[in-house]
């Protein structure tokens, strides 16, 4: 049994299809197929049901997958321990966020001490984040709400009010705060269902009796601000995403605790290198102050 063949197997365990995995590994197809054959030859067993190029785990693929991953997350933890003891001063932390608003501060605060450390983040749906963070992908997340699991460590950092942006002319312009039930009949720009803030917003406004109506609906929250600043819509903004530069008049919601919780997660036996570690200590330190200005 080869490393590769391991490696080949969980993408396409993932992915369910010959033609994406071949993609996502940039090899062609006819080598991806006779790798998994010799693996399944090596086993004595098939691991998948095939439809055409759809492959979908039979019971016994499901079983391996779970030693596979397991072994592959070792191995990859025992990477990226002599790569962080060899070269300390260098490598890359990799994190997850559903909540972005944030990051430009923290990046800046923690290069100040480490400027060689890279970053790799990816603006990701709670669902996507749940999986990349039980395979041990990230080092970090910085997710709302927050997700549990007994392989992950969870600590919680803020309180962020959700707030709703209204152009400074809307008939609301005037006001400081609003209730849930006064934005029924409005038009809303938003990020797309499986982010926390959206899923969050969806809840609330319907436990008062209508779901928001989106014009638009996306994955980059920074945009939203823009797009109500143009009048295309109101959006609900978590109250760290404010932006001052912008003419925008922000409304307190007064009859609902409209609150996303952020929290710091990572997962249990990911290897956490020592600028990792510090990373971890910036992020605390950050949401303690900004705790500390808004209480």
């Amino acid at each position: 049994m080869e490393l590769l063949q391991l490696k080949y197997f969980l993408t396409v365990a993932r992915c369910e299809h010959v033609t994406e995995a071949a993609r996502k590994l940039h090899v062609t197809q006819s080598s991806l197929s006779k790798t998994i054959q010799r693996l399944e030859d090596d086993l004595g067993v098939p691991l998948f049901d095939r439809i055409g190029r759809k492959l979908r785990l039979n019971e016994l693929g499901r079983t391996f997958l779970r030693r596979a991953e397991k072994a592959l997350f070792e191995l990859e933890q025992g990477k990226r321990e002599i790569d962080n003891l060899s070269s300390p001063e260098q490598g890359t932390i990799r994190l997850a966020v559903t909540t972005a608003s944030t990051l430009p501060g923290i990046l800046r605060e923690f290069r100040k001490n480490r400027p060689h450390i890279q970053f790799h983040v990816q603006m990701v749906t709670l669902r996507e984040m749940a999986s990349l963070l039980h395979r041990g992908e990230i080092d970090f997340c910085l997710s709302s709400p927050p997700i549990q699991g007994d392989d992950i460590e969870c600590q919680m950092l803020f309180d962020d009010p959700i707030v709703v942006a209204v152009p400074p002319n809307h008939r609301y312009g005037e006001r400081s705060s609003i209730t849930l039930a006064e934005l029924k009949d409005e038009w809303f720009v938003g990020v797309k269902k499986g982010y926390g803030v959206r899923d969050l917003v969806d809840s609330e406004c319907k436990s008062v009796g209508f779901l928001p109506k989106y014009v638009y609906e996306g994955d980059e929250p920074a945009r939203l601000t823009a797009l109500v600043e143009a009048e295309i819509g109101l959006a609900f903004i978590p109250s760290t995403a404010r932006s001052p530069q912008e003419r925008i008049k922000y409304l307190q919601v007064e009859d609902h605790a409209l609150v996303r919780e952020i929290a710091l997660l990572s997962h249990k036996s990911r290897y956490i290198s020592k600028a990792a570690l510090e990373f971890r200590s910036v992020v605390i330190d950050y949401f303690s102050a900004m705790s500390k200005e808004t209480y």
